[in-house]
């Protein structure tokens, strides 16, 4: 017969179970997610719209034209999608680019604004 000392003792399974939930608990949580929409307005042309889309968010011509265009079309357009501090940041930037030259009445930058993305 075996030596107590030297048998293995199983672990209770209720044990086990809070391991595991500890585990899981030491996971990085998902920051929640926030669209940074771009508004229309009648003072800003397409160029400008895609001008901007390359210089703050790197996206392609053909990109920054589709998003001037659902905004002409939609009155506004998703332009990203990322945590409340890159959000921030961008819309920030959005408002901070400065008025569009080929329209005299121009007064500004474009208007954009940040929502939750819904679960």
């Amino acid at each position: 017969m075996a030596d107590e000392s030297q048998m293995g003792i199983a672990e209770p399974v209720v044990e086990t179970v809070r391991k595991q939930r500890a585990q899981q608990d030491k996971r990085p949580k998902r920051q929640p997610r926030y669209n940074v929409i771009l508004w229309d307005d009648q003072e800003h042309t397409p160029e400008y719209v895609i001008a901007m889309m390359q210089q703050l968010f790197g996206h392609p011509p053909e990109k920054g034209f589709r998003i001037a265009q659902e905004v002409d079309s939609r009155g506004r357009a998703i332009i990203l999608t990322t945590t409340k501090e890159h959000a921030e940041l961008k819309r920030d930037q959005v408002h901070a680019f400065g008025k569009d030259h080929a329209i005299r009445s121009c007064k500004g930058s474009m208007s954009a604004s940040i929502e939750p993305v819904p679960e």
